[in-house]
């Protein structure tokens, strides 16, 4: 059912992750809570901002900065790249990935979508037009592009001499990070439905663990692509295909030998590493990455709720409930402190030990959709617009 790659840009990603209902009335629209009123303990400051391109507009787009010794890597859907200086936002290079069409013709959009990744003297970028390109950091030469199985709507991952991508169609690829060859191809195994947007994977202990549109955990070897093991998080249930999406869109994180996943519509799970099996589950759903640190689990709901549980059993310690349905990105600790963006352009932090907050602050008008990413004594995020912010404390 060709129906994910249709509707889902337009209706599903964008319905049900603003908290509408794809096929009810409007008065089943959920409303967005109105901006709770902080007072500000500290004033978190922007030392600087730069426009990179057009953004991503209202598309879905995993797009967010990278940052790799002293210089942050940034682009935006329609195809341009940018290198950036750390401690000033001056640009170092740029470059344009569109398609040159003709002189009198506009370049046909690179569609860039799977995130900034930075490793080494290259940097990786995928596209909706199932494209992967390695950047050198040196002045952005293309060092090689590949076509892979699907979208690459995932950010790649870079270990053990490979690159890896997990495409809209359920494939994980494995290129030489020299070369851009494909070496391997796992197929997951994906549902007619799904939202749009897929897992990147985690490598820990020479397996890429990765979640599935299919509501299952896989756990593969990087340098053979053998699965190893499958774990289902989420089973599909209700009465209709909404109800019933259980994609494992989130990155699974790994620490001290359990694997902690996310399912829509599903479960927060807890999986031994080795072999997949479930450890514990709590009755939690969302599609925004977590954070797990000294023990506790930071993550978003799909309700917005930002959530704080204990890493041993996942009993929960508290929940913020005043940021609902402002369709906030994925949290990340900054300075001590769990940070998310709103659409609406806000940056909220919060205090870890009781989820109270502690700061806000309005950046820009376009809103954010990607999570912040820490860069050194910075805090980076790019708005849908395409300004890119460092924030400081």
């Amino acid at each position: 059912m060709e129906l994910r790659k249709y509707l889902l840009p337009g209706l599903i990603s964008v319905t049900l992750l603003s908290g509408c209902s794809l096929f009810s009335g409007e008065e089943d629209v959920v409303k967005m809570a109105p901006l709770p009123k902080v007072e500000n303990q500290f004033t978190p400051q922007t030392a600087w901002s730069t426009s990179v391109g057009d953004g991503v507009g209202d598309f879905y787009s995993n797009l967010h900065p990278a940052w790799l010794d002293g210089t942050v890597y940034a682009a935006d859907r329609f195809g341009v790249a940018k290198a950036l200086d750390a401690s000033n936002g001056k640009e170092k290079w740029k470059v344009d990935l569109s398609e040159k069409t003709g002189f009198f013709s506009k370049n046909i959009s690179a569609l860039l979508s799977g995130g900034v990744t930075a490793s080494g003297d290259r940097i990786y970028i995928g596209s909706e037009r199932g494209q992967v390109f390695a950047l050198n950091t040196s002045d952005g030469g293309i060092a090689w592009q590949t076509k892979v199985a699907g979208e690459a709507l995932s950010r790649p991952v870079v270990s053990d001499g490979l690159v890896l991508v997990h495409t809209s169609n359920g494939m994980l690829q494995g290129l030489d990070q020299s070369t851009g060859v494909i070496k391997w191809t796992v197929n997951l195994d994906m549902p007619a439905l799904s939202l749009r947007g897929e897992s990147a994977p985690t490598v820990a202990f020479g397996g890429a663990i990765v979640g599935g549109d299919n509501g299952r955990v896989s756990a593969v070897i990087v340098n053979q692509g053998q699965l190893i093991w499958q774990q289902r998080i989420s089973q599909p249930s209700g009465a209709t295909e909404i109800d019933r999406l259980s994609d494992v869109d989130t990155t699974p994180v790994v620490v001290n030998g359990v694997v902690y996943a996310l399912a829509y519509n599903g479960n927060l799970t807890a999986l031994e590493l080795r072999s997949g099996q479930v450890l514990w589950k709590r009755e939690i759903g969302g599609v925004k990455d977590m954070v797990v640190d000294a023990g506790r689990i930071y993550l978003v709901d799909q309700d917005d709720r930002v959530i704080a549980l204990n890493a041993d059993g996942g009993v929960a310690i508290w929940r913020q409930s005043d940021l609902l349905h402002r369709n906030l990105t994925s949290p990340v600790l900054f300075n001590g402190y769990l940070v998310v963006g709103d659409s609406e352009g806000y940056l909220h932090w919060i205090n870890t030990l009781d989820g109270r907050f502690v700061a806000q602050q309005k950046l820009d008008s376009d809103g954010f959709q990607t999570e912040p990413v820490v860069a050194g004594d910075k805090l980076l995020i790019q708005a849908k617009g395409g300004e890119v912010y460092a924030i400081t404390r």
